[in-house]
């Protein structure tokens, strides 16, 4: 109110100061004309009428709701490095904590740290589920169940039943329970396709542990990744519907009653809700549970391209002569893999799958890694200023096929590198075969770069043990290719180079100053 007040006391001056000069002045025309007061303009429609009443859908929905509570069973790192009284690190934590804490926040069993479920015996966590069929299946999250020893399923009526775990998929943190029963309620699957920010959310779950909560909210973005799950085939839904640790697994609803969605994660430095929610997509979590059910795991297709996990900068679309940043930008293509065998190369620009656009790179692995292999996909690419269409047949997920570098490419004893003959500074040295062996560079590709003399370079990262395999799109292996590539570059000129590293490829933007910073 003390900041309200001021701003009412400026009003009602300036209306008795405009009063005090109007009012003695005589029906001058002019000052009548002033006087007069404007044509107000036509009124906005309502957009919004009223609040929802949510009490005839949770009564519905709300015995197909169920609780679950875990005993959970110590990983075998955890058996072997922990003992009594030490203190666990996180990685030796089970999952549940790591989704529900934030950065640097003490996790249960450190000084200072809550447990994960006050009341609960130690050792047992709660999450939330919902039944999917009359016959007994529910979903729930993978981190609710991981490393359980038993899984119990308390149903809003009070029975309790030892539940099988049919299978679960880390990758999109969804699990299939199985409990021995029959003429259950069972949850409406609504299309998640057709769910748009700002749209009433109602989630019904069991945080901490009190079973049956409702909140509500509205849906804040969809298609959203994120970076701390490590869930790139999931496309989250994000809402700020209060959700909190024993949610997991609990179903999102629409207004309908239908489920829209999984609750799965929050973002929080505190370990309690904070205002931003994540829950994965129910289309997505019921193939996931079709899979399971008839072949017990999970196939995702794989198209072989390793891309910037960033979106592209201005100077990096105007370096390659795109109209804009969208896409997902290729750094290394696998050999023999689908990408390849369809005329994939680096440097290309994937724009969209099937005609979807995509708006920046998380949008591409739930695009193709939540189809099975074997299918058909069109790819469009953008390659030297202008769309083509290439088709291609989904392989099988392998991650061997683009795994990590392994070893070092610290540099190796050689000749001094020579001067640089090249606008950018760059001077580059002949790449020995020790050095290509632990950066997976094949035979007779590659410049290495003994020194950087070039501001420019410098400040786009260049450095020296670095491996340039393209300018642009085309290949440089020799230091005298490297030079000619780039001998006509001129300043203000963006020039990609893809450059490998331990890091792994990535294509970098370089842009010379006319005065030479």
């Amino acid at each position: 109110m003390k900041k309200v007040l001021p701003i009412v006391a400026v009003v009602a001056m300036t209306a008795a100061a405009t009063t005090a000069i109007v009012l003695p002045v005589a029906t001058a025309e002019p000052q009548a004309a002033a006087a007069a007061p404007a044509q107000s303009a036509p009124a906005a429609p309502q957009l919004v009428t009223g609040l929802p009443d949510f009490t005839r859908l949770v009564e519905q929905v709300a015995p197909g709701v169920v609780s679950i509570e875990v005993l959970v069973g110590a990983p075998a790192a955890r058996a072997q490095r922990g003992g009594p009284g030490q203190v666990p690190d996180e990685e030796m934590l089970p999952e549940i904590f790591r989704r529900f804490f934030g950065p640097g926040f003490p996790f249960p069993g450190t000084p200072g740290a809550p447990d994960a479920d006050p009341g609960m015996p130690r050792g047992t966590s709660t999450g939330t589920g919902f039944v999917i069929s009359a016959d007994g299946y529910v979903l729930t999250n993978h981190h609710v169940v991981e490393n359980a020893q038993t899984v119990t399923v308390r149903l809003q009526d009070r029975r309790q039943f030892e539940a099988k775990i049919v299978g679960s998929d880390q990758e999109s943190d969804v699990a299939l329970l199985k409990i021995d029963a029959s003429g259950l309620t069972a949850l409406r699957a609504g299309n998640a396709s057709l769910v748009k920010p700002g749209q009433w959310a109602v989630a019904i779950g069991s945080p901490f542990g009190l079973e049956q909560s409702v909140t509500a909210g509205i849906v804040s973005a969809t298609g959203r990744s994120n970076p701390y799950a490590g869930q790139q085939y999931v496309p989250f839904i994000q809402t700020d519907v209060a959700i909190n640790r024993g949610n997991s697994g609990g179903p999102l609803l629409n207004t309908r009653g239908e489920v829209i969605g999984i609750n799965s994660q929050i973002f929080s430095n505190t370990g309690g809700f904070q205002g931003v929610s994540f829950a994965i997509p129910i289309d997505m979590a019921m193939n996931v549970a079709d899979q399971i059910k008839d072949t017990g795991s999970v196939q995702r297709g794989q198209v072989g391209v390793i891309f910037n996990a960033v979106p592209m900068t201005q100077e990096q679309a105007r370096g390659f002569g795109l109209p804009d940043t969208l896409g997902a930008l290729v750094n290394e293509v696998a050999p023999d893999s689908p990408a390849q065998k369809a005329g994939i190369e680096p440097g290309d620009v994937i724009r969209a799958v099937d005609g979807t656009r995509i708006y920046q790179p998380s949008d591409l692995p739930p695009l193709i890694g939540n189809k099975a292999p074997g299918t058909r996909v069109k790819l469009t690419v953008f390659r030297e200023g202008r769309e083509r269409d290439y088709t291609l047949t989904l392989a099988p997920l392998d991650r061997s096929l683009l795994g990590g570098r392994p070893g070092s490419a610290d540099p190796q004893p050689g000749a001094a590198p020579s001067a640089s003959s090249n606008p950018l500074g760059l001077v580059g040295q002949p790449l020995a075969d020790a050095e290509r062996r632990p950066l997976g560079v094949d035979a007779g590709k590659g410049v290495r770069i003994g020194r950087v003399e070039g501001v420019a370079a410098r400040r786009a990262g260049i450095q020296p043990g670095d491996v340039v395999l393209r300018v642009g799109r085309d290949e440089v292996n020799t230091p005298a290719e490297l030079d000619r590539a780039l001998r006509d570059v001129k300043a203000g000129d963006t020039v990609m180079l893809l450059v490998r590293n331990p890091r792994g490829s990535q294509f970098i933007a370089v842009t010379p100053r006319a005065d030479g910073e």
